[in-house]
């Protein structure tokens, strides 16, 4: 649910839930209340005891009593005179919140309220003879301070003297029941409002709060530098959409991390191998140079060994910084192309013929087949193309065991790309080794290598140029055999336009 449904639905609920809920609680309540206050009072009717209409009430609390006195007043009404018989009905009438009082003449004989007995006004707040019919159910209002309703009933006493029953109803004070029952009301609302209140906070706390902490202590984990912890979202929200930026952000983050651990790890292990190719070539110049120095080439042919290997041991050397210098615009995806149509036979062959004179030096066979067209021709950087075809072959011939070594170069034509070979008859590299050749510092084993030199990054420039000309570079192997290097390189073809 999105975020913005979840407040409206969680506003709709605050306001409409606990208002249907008391609805149904007052109505409830208010259909219990009646029908106990019916029961209690022996009501033939039931009462609405939230109705505005309280004179109807009170009214109906009365009426078995009025009944009972019409009756007693036809029957023998010179008990009226009697206070031990008014007495019990006042009782009565008192259970019903009401009281009764008798007149005759102009003389009130029995008041069954003190607080009314104590009303001087009481005489001439009464209503005079005949002024109510006897059988009216209602009354009226007796002015003051409070509010009565009043019931009359007229009769003659045996002497002929006029009196009058008036049964008195306070209405300004409700009924207890009536009290009770708002009470309950009252307090069953302010539960309704607790318990909506807190189901609703529990599920925005679910909803919102608690991913929002689950976001804080992610964000603590990054800013102490954790980041091996992985933030899932429950939902499908706004804040489900932020937790998944900020997991990817910590992917990368660690990714970044990771990389920059194993960059630091690969410049000491760069630093390692330049300082071990670096040693080994200045300890032979010095050894050398000293040899000129203290006269030990005395004849010409030694001073002119001694020369020379100087000045290999310095190209070693010069090689070596390219590389390195080549190494860091690889890092930084600034190899400086120069692209140019380059004839494939021509090219190879041109390559080969340079290769040819320094194998020769060595007493490597180096052999040559072409087996592509003339004219077929490739766009590529010849420089950079040169640097792949002595990396292979310095990396073939570092690893040559045989007394007598071999390299071969073939050119295959395989439809619309042009197939080059390597192959040489080394000790060959194992099948756990070979996926890993073209890394960078990858060496088969490290501590026979180490002894041949190398920055071990090598094999992973030429994979590097190769697929920046768009092509692809593999290897084949079998230990004791030799090593097969293969890389692909599309041919060029000409775009006729009709």
């Amino acid at each position: 649910m999105r975020l913005k449904t979840r407040l409206t639905t969680a506003f709709l609920a605050i306001t409409i839930v606990p208002l249907f809920l008391i609805f149904v609680c007052v109505l409830a309540l208010s259909s219990y209340q009646s029908q106990s206050f019916k029961r209690v009072y022996g009501l033939a009717e039931q009462v609405e005891l939230l109705s505005s209409n309280s004179l109807q009430l009170f009214n109906r609390l009365t009426q078995s009593t009025q009944e009972e006195i019409r009756q007693a007043l036809l029957a023998a009404p010179e008990r009226f005179e009697d206070p031990e018989y008014l007495a019990p009905l006042n009782e009565q009438l008192q259970d019903h919140y009401a009281c009764l009082v008798v007149r005759k003449g102009e003389t009130l004989i029995f008041i069954g309220n003190e607080e009314l007995a104590q009303d001087e006004d009481l005489h001439d707040l009464l209503p005079r003879y005949a002024i109510l019919n006897a059988d009216t159910a209602g009354g009226i209002y007796l002015d003051g301070d409070s509010q009565h309703l009043i019931k009359q009933i007229d009769f003659l006493f045996p002497d002929g003297a006029m009196g009058s029953v008036f049964i008195i109803s306070d209405v300004d004070d409700l009924i207890p029941e009536v009290k009770f029952m708002v009470i309950e009301m009252f307090a069953a609302g302010i539960a309704i409002l607790i318990v909506t209140a807190s189901l609703l906070t529990m599920w925005i706390y679910r909803s919102i709060l608690k991913p929002l902490e689950k976001l804080r202590v992610a964000t603590k984990n990054i800013r102490d530098g954790n980041l091996d912890f992985n933030l899932e979202a429950d939902n499908d929200d706004e804040i489900s959409e932020l937790f998944m930026d900020f997991e990817e952000m910590r992917i990368r983050l660690k990714s970044s991390n990771e990389e920059k651990l194993q960059n630091d790890r690969e410049n000491k292990v760069l630093i390692s191998n330049i300082a071990h190719d670096l040693k080994t070539p200045i300890t032979t110049i010095k050894g050398y140079a000293e040899g000129i120095m203290d006269g030990v080439a005395s004849s010409p042919e030694q001073l002119d060994k001694y020369i020379r290997t100087i000045y290999n041991k310095a190209n070693d050397m010069d090689r070596l910084i390219d590389e390195l210098t080549f190494y860091s615009k690889i890092d930084t995806n600034k190899i400086p192309y120069t692209y140019s149509k380059i004839n494939v036979s021509q090219y190879f062959k041109d390559c080969v013929e340079e290769v040819g004179l320094d194998m020769d030096a060595k007493g490597i066979q180096l052999g040559y087949f072409n087996y592509v067209n003339e004219d077929v021709t490739v766009i590529a950087d010849a420089e950079q193309m040169k640097r792949v075809i002595n990396n292979i072959i310095g990396n073939s011939v570092k690893y040559l065991d045989k007394e007598k070594g071999i390299i071969n170069i073939r050119i295959q034509d395989v439809g619309d790309f042009v197939q080059i070979e390597i192959e040489d008859n080394g000790r060959g590299i194992s099948a756990k080794d070979l996926p890993n050749i073209f890394d960078r510092f990858y060496r088969a084993d490290a501590s026979r290598n180490s002894q041949k030199g190398g920055s071990g990054i090598g094999l992973s420039i030429v994979k590097k140029i190769i697929e920046d000309h768009g092509g692809r570079i593999w290897a084949t192997s079998k230990e004791g055999s030799g090593t097969e290097i293969h890389f692909v390189l599309r041919k060029y073809q000409e775009v006729i336009q009709k």
